[in-house]
């Protein structure tokens, strides 16, 4: 599975932080939405084109927070 964006809301302490992760694996979209930073809550997604799981990533990204994207880490550091 390849890790293909990452966006944080900007916000520090498991109570406010905020994580998506949108990754890829042949033809299949895989779509994170983590609340609580590395201990938190995830909740899972699966899409089968990449238009869908991007249309569903904007849809997360709306709201109050100060949404930003954070590189994807380089293979073999994942």
């Amino acid at each position: 599975m390849e890790q293909r964006k990452h966006w944080w809301n900007g916000k520090w302490g498991h109570l406010a932080r905020r994580d998506v992760y949108l990754r890829t694996d042949a033809d299949q979209w895989h779509l994170e939405q983590r609340a609580g930073g590395a201990e938190g809550i995830s909740r899972f997604f699966e899409y089968d084109s990449e238009d869908e799981a991007y249309e569903a990533v904007r849809g997360l990204l709306v709201g109050p927070d100060n949404w930003r994207e954070l590189s994807a880490r380089p293979p073999g550091l994942g």
